[in-house]
């Protein structure tokens, strides 16, 4: 019997890429040692034991247990604003915050917000293939901006002024940026912003991986310092990295004016409240785990070192990018493109990674390692795995 019809953009959507790569594990027989999987970008180390204790307590109330408002606990959007306004010296208040069940619903419901059929977004490439995954579903045009490796992955903002069109919405950045960990500097932030705000175009960062930023006496960027900054920038932040909770789904938008009250009505329709228990426990957590949270940056810039240590070793690979989170390799000219290295990898070698075809047009020359998943003597194994790759395309 035929199979009913899907929505048709569900169907022309591509799998998902994590358990795609996975299933090339399943093939591996050992022979290297055991698998190193450098495919999500998960913590590699525990959470706090008194966070674990507060989620238990949390878990168990019965006040965690009915709805939640759909922002989020006071308490939690008090606590973060409290925190952005230091981190980025800048007034926020609790009335900018609303918490979401993860970053990627935080995405979707922000774009749902931004953008409609026939319009479309602007995603610099390398992409974050949930990005472009989720404005695929909700039928919002994408529209790519290459960024080059020798310009380190950074958008140019002449470029990205001249590929915006009268369709376009919104610009979407990435940063620290996934797949290739760039920074992208203050002044070009700011550049972008002003073409943005010139344009009529909304401006929306995701700043996932902020807490693991190189410390620095100044902001990474000025931008919440505008008066106006309310009417044309979105920010996007997850609790999954820096508190170890990926598990737990709780992410956050920052946005105020009227985006915030058309917000609202796609939080009550697509999640009505994010989980009450991880917001109960983040309250304390946010001021109490500051030191810890430090501790943790200092543990992946060591894994950074460790990494690119290692990768002396393998000098037929050249790192293109790299920041506290990720690298993004070119592939050595002997080999073949991303994907069949990426399979081959996993599946003869056990080392897990994902091909930069998964990450745009234009990548199929590169491959992913989120080598913040690894302790720093596990990375030790990348140049023996690598090499025995290099050997079997020159063999």
């Amino acid at each position: 019997m035929p199979s009913l019809p899907f929505s048709a953009r569900v169907r022309a959507t591509t799998a998902p890429p994590i358990p795609a790569a996975r299933q090339w594990a399943a093939l591996y027989n050992g022979d290297a040692g055991p698998m190193l999987d450098l495919t999500q970008a998960v913590p590699g180390y525990p959470p706090h034991a008194d966070m674990l204790a507060k989620l238990a307590e949390a878990a168990v109330s019965r006040a965690a247990a009915g709805y939640g408002p759909i922002d989020g606990e006071p308490g939690l959007r008090e606590a973060l604003a409290a925190e952005l306004s230091a981190f980025y010296r800048s007034p926020i208040s609790a009335g900018d915050v609303a918490i979401t069940a993860g970053c990627n619903l935080a995405f979707t419901m922000a774009m749902t917000v931004l953008a409609g059929t026939g319009d479309e977004v602007l995603l610099p490439t390398p992409w974050y293939f949930n990005h472009r995954m989720a404005l695929e579903l909700l039928g919002i045009g994408t529209r790519a901006l290459q960024t080059r490796a020798e310009d380190g992955f950074i958008p140019d903002p002449q470029r990205l002024a001249a590929a915006l069109t009268p369709a376009t919405r919104a610009v979407v950045l990435v940063t620290p940026n996934n797949p290739t960990g760039a920074i992208i500097p203050p002044a070009i932030l700011a550049e972008i912003a002003a073409i943005c705000r010139a344009r009529g175009v909304w401006l929306v960062l995701d700043e996932t991986y902020r807490d693991f930023l190189p410390e620095e006496a100044t902001p990474p960027h000025n931008l919440f310092a505008e008066a106006d900054w309310r009417d044309h920038v979105v920010q996007l932040y997850s609790f999954s990295k820096s508190y170890c909770i990926p598990g737990h789904r709780v992410g956050a938008i920052l946005g105020g004016g009227a985006f915030r009250a058309e917000l609202l009505k796609l939080i009550d329709t697509m999640q009505i409240c994010a989980p009450r228990p991880a917001q109960a426990a983040l309250c304390w957590a946010i001021p109490a785990l500051a030191g810890w949270r430090a501790g943790n940056r200092a543990i992946m810039a060591r894994r950074a070192t460790s990494f690119r240590a290692a990768m002396g070793a393998a000098p037929s690979w050249r790192i293109d990018a790299m920041g506290t989170y990720f690298a993004y390799l070119r592939l050595p000219e002997a080999l073949p493109d991303g994907l069949a290295v990426a399979e081959a990898l996993a599946s003869r070698h056990g080392l897990l990674t994902l091909p930069g075809s998964f990450f745009g047009p234009g990548q199929e020359r590169h491959l992913r390692l989120a080598f913040a998943n690894a302790p720093e003597e596990s990375l030790a194994a990348l140049p023996e795995r690598l090499a025995a790759l290099d050997i079997c395309a020159t063999a």
